[in-house]
């Protein structure tokens, strides 16, 4: 798994913000976009494309994607 990648498809979730918004170090929970809804298409994105189910409480102690990555890296 790698990091970039990662950052595309969690930035492909989103439909309205750019993707050179998207960087490791994004806080996603300040983007005008973020919501409950695409939390849990983030969740369904990590199921889906790495094979890893990750918890609600989980996503909730990431701030960024690379915070988020190390959570789903730690799992493989």
């Amino acid at each position: 798994m790698e990091l970039n990648e990662f950052v595309v498809h969690f930035a492909e979730q989103f439909e309205d913000t750019e993707m050179s918004v998207f960087a490791p170090e994004t806080n996603f929970r300040e983007l005008e976009e973020w919501s409950s809804l695409l939390a849990l298409s983030i969740i369904a994105m990590i199921s889906e494309e790495y094979d890893i189910a990750i918890k609600g409480v989980e996503m909730k102690a990431a701030n960024t994607i690379q915070e988020l990555f190390d959570i789903v890296k730690a799992k493989q």
